[in-house]
């Protein structure tokens, strides 16, 4: 099978023919039908990320079909469609997945990071972890779901009950997360770089009630805010804006440098907080949701061979939306 495969010593993807993978007893094999491009595959091809495996296959947002299933394995039948998000493997022992909280798992698996992913013809992922998906959509539509949308989704979870929200950052999990807030009747406010006037229309056709870059102030005060760029900056700047008890989420797995702020933008109960990978529960919650809300994805697809081109553009900010190989 041909796969974009890290090598660890470059920031470039190699295209390779290896072998296709056979599962084992828990595992389904799965034909890759589209695999999602997501701003944590850059973390890991900049090494922001440490101790990938290597050599690895990234990508962690796989659509695909059911080929073949371990003998242990009922939940799917072969043709069946399927999505492999990034959280691939717990232990199912450690305090936190015996206490509901597998995304803190202390022996985790990760797709496109610990496991090979999906920037490949085949992967093989396990079972209990592979979620079933609709026919309603392509593959190359549905796949921003397995990592924007869920990420997303979390984050939205994490912020609380919330009325008025300001998004940081609006890229692919934002352009989700903005229908969902429609959907749920919470108003969004989108916050981008300075004079990204394209990603701030983009947000008002999405159904944000304002939008402007994030040195600006909305016009309201926030119950919360959640930022999808990897910008410390933006965690004092996001304080500012929210009311007393309200709550800034980070949504990404790595972010630069918080710098210091005073004491009395935090004060009032103010919060900050990290959200960390997803669980099933999540993903069970946010793909019905996201049908009832008929969320609509804006997808820039490339080619397997070209993952490197859509890497550089999405690393440049040249992608509206999300940016998707397509096998």
């Amino acid at each position: 099978m041909k796969a974009m495969v890290f090598q660890g010593n470059q920031t470039t993807l190699e295209l390779l023919d290896i072998p296709k993978p056979s599962p084992s007893s828990n595992q389904v094999l799965v034909r890759i039908e589209a695999c999602g491009i997501c701003r944590t595959d850059l973390h890991v091809i900049d090494k922001d990320l440490k101790s990938p495996k290597l050599p690895l296959i990234p990508g962690h947002e796989i659509v695909g079909r059911v080929e073949a299933a371990g003998r242990d394995v009922s939940a799917f039948r072969t043709g069946q469609r399927v999505g492999i998000p990034w959280l691939g493997h717990t232990c199912g022992a450690c305090p936190y997945c015996a206490s509901g909280h597998e995304n803190l798992c202390d022996a985790p698996g990760f797709t496109g990071y610990t496991i090979d992913g999906g920037f490949a013809e085949y992967c093989v992922a396990d079972a209990n972890y592979v979620f079933a998906l609709p026919e309603s959509k392509t593959a190359a539509e549905l796949a921003p779901l397995l990592c924007a949308g869920l990420i997303g989704y979390r984050s939205l979870k994490l912020a609380g009950s919330v009325k008025r929200l300001g998004i940081y950052g609006f890229g692919a999990a934002a352009h989700i997360l903005c229908q969902i807030t429609n959907h749920l009747d919470v108003e969004a406010y989108a916050f981008t770089r300075e004079g990204d006037d394209a990603a701030q229309n983009f947000a008002l056709t999405l159904g944000a009630r304002w939008a402007g870059s994030s040195s600006q102030s909305p016009p309201v005060e926030l119950d919360a805010a959640i930022i999808f760029a990897p910008v410390g900056d933006l965690v004092p700047a996001a304080l500012k804006t929210v009311r007393k008890g309200g709550r800034v989420v980070c949504g990404g797995i790595h972010m630069s440098d918080i710098p210091s702020f005073p004491y009395a933008d935090l004060w009032q109960e103010r919060s900050i907080m990290s959200v960390a990978n997803l669980t099933r529960e999540d993903g069970d919650e946010f793909f019905l949701l996201a049908e009832e809300a008929n969320v609509e994805t804006a997808i820039t697809t490339y080619p397997l061979a070209q993952a490197n081109q859509a890497i550089t553009d999405l690393r440049n900010g040249n992608i509206q939306g999300a940016a998707v190989l397509i096998m």
